[in-house]
């Protein structure tokens, strides 16, 4: 993968100060049945880089990292990588990128190989909610 991007860095500018340290904290409740998937590139493609995510989001809406609304988040996106911690903020680096302004698509600089794409549903502090939001993970191939 390349260096951080303007994007990554961008959204590190979202997390509070404390979130790379923090301890497990309280949760934001999710609806039942509340579903996050990936639209597009599908499961199995082919791609050139840069890569086109578009998110997709049911049963609840879009809101802008810092704002507390019920039923609302934003997205990250975990790339070559697992949710390990669920209780505590996402981490903010190359492989776990934040949309903390409300995006619904992006497009990645990923290099040729194979690689992991899932999201992740933050609340306002970029905890997973309760239970976790979260796409299938999909396993593209960038050429």
């Amino acid at each position: 993968m390349k260096p951080l991007s303007a994007a990554v860095l961008a959204a590190a500018l979202w997390l509070p100060a404390w979130a790379p340290t923090a301890q497990a904290m309280d949760r934001t409740p999710a609806p039942e049945g509340a579903r996050a998937y990936i639209v597009s590139p599908s499961d199995g493609a082919t791609v050139a880089s840069p890569v086109h995510v578009v998110f997709g989001l049911e049963g609840m809406g879009v809101a802008p990292a810092g704002v507390d609304k019920p039923m609302t988040g934003h997205h990250h996106i975990l790339i070559d990588a697992d949710l390990e911690t669920p209780d505590r903020p996402i981490p903010a680096d190359d492989r776990h990128v934040h949309f903390g302004g409300g995006q619904t698509e992006t497009t990645l600089d990923l290099a040729p190989g194979t690689h992991t794409l899932q999201l992740v549903l933050g609340d306002h502090n970029h905890v997973p909610h309760d239970p976790p939001v979260v796409s299938r993970k999909i396993t593209i191939t960038v050429r």
